[in-house]
């Protein structure tokens, strides 16, 4: 019985956690698939037409909108954390003063939810408010600064708000990293007279592969599913000029009762993230069997 027990026990206690993941995780991506299919609009059907849907989505010009701005988004959301948190990982990789007030400070951010910093930010670049307020109010009055309400740069700003609070996260990870690099190597290196920074571009940041891969992967994934951010900052606006994926799925589901579009959406995006996630995955994979 006590064998039957040790045995049995651990699948019946995670039996109905993996039932509820099984049922409203999987079953609800079959189902989304499934409805993408189809012709539904206001509500479900399920007579799969084609592609019909995923042909709607591609020739909507508010689609091509939220694509373009993925991208923009995206790209410079990656680049600019993992290149601000690499400079302040190194920075506080030289055993300054005050070093755990400062990563506390870094840190921070990440520890608000993304509909706080968004607000915060509607707040700062707001041009009655925020920045540009401020400073006219120093008696610069040809400044502007007014990009929350600019549609050719209003993307521009979710950027700004999105690296605040991701960076400090790529920061610490960089800084585990840094951390882990065997002293023996970086000290036979400063005894050859190698310079520092050379020590860091040829000896450190390579040897940190692994953490830049998985920094990479951690914020594209958090670029993809972008929409607490967007609908706190800008709501999408000046008219769709902000629109993501993820907002475009939310409005077609919920303010346009489209359905279809919405699932569709939805699935593209699932592609777009199992493209980043899978080879990562098998990389990982193949390196532990190896």
């Amino acid at each position: 019985m006590t064998e039957w027990l040790e045995r049995h026990v651990p699948k019946m206690v995670l039996a109905p956690s993996f039932v509820a993941i099984l049922i409203f995780v999987y079953g609800f991506i079959a189902w989304t698939a499934w409805v993408s299919l189809t012709r539904s609009r206001l509500l479900p059907r399920y007579d799969i037409e084609g592609f019909i849907q995923y042909e709607r989505l591609f020739a909507s010009p508010r689609w091509d909108t939220a694509m373009n701005n993925l991208f923009i988004f995206g790209a410079l959301f990656i680049i600019v954390s993992m290149f601000l948190g690499l400079m302040i990982a190194i920075f506080l990789d030289q055993k300054i003063r005050a070093e755990g007030i400062l990563r506390t400070i870094y840190l921070y951010p990440m520890a608000l939810s993304l509909i706080v910093t968004g607000t915060a930010w509607k707040w700062i670049l707001n041009p009655g408010l925020g920045i540009e307020a401020v400073i006219k109010g120093w008696g610069f009055e040809s400044f502007e600064f007014n990009w929350l309400v600019d549609p050719n740069m209003a993307i521009y700003t979710v950027v700004i708000a999105g690296v605040w609070q991701a960076s400090g996260f790529v920061m610490a990870l960089f800084l585990a990293g840094l951390r882990s690099v065997d002293q023996e190597i970086i000290k036979a290196a400063q005894v050859d007279g190698i310079p520092t920074h050379r020590i860091y571009s040829a000896i450190i940041i390579p040897s940190m592969a692994p953490i830049f891969l998985s920094a990479f992967i951690v914020l594209s994934h958090l670029a993809i599913k972008s929409f607490d951010l967007v609908i706190a900052l800008t709501g999408g606006g000046p008219g769709y000029a902000t629109d993501l994926p993820a907002t475009y799925m939310y409005a077609m589901a919920f303010s346009r009762g489209d359905i279809g579009q919405a699932a569709s959406s939805a699935m593209i995006m699932m592609m777009v993230v199992f493209a980043i996630v899978v080879p990562y995955l098998y990389s990982e994979l193949r390196a532990k069997n190896d």
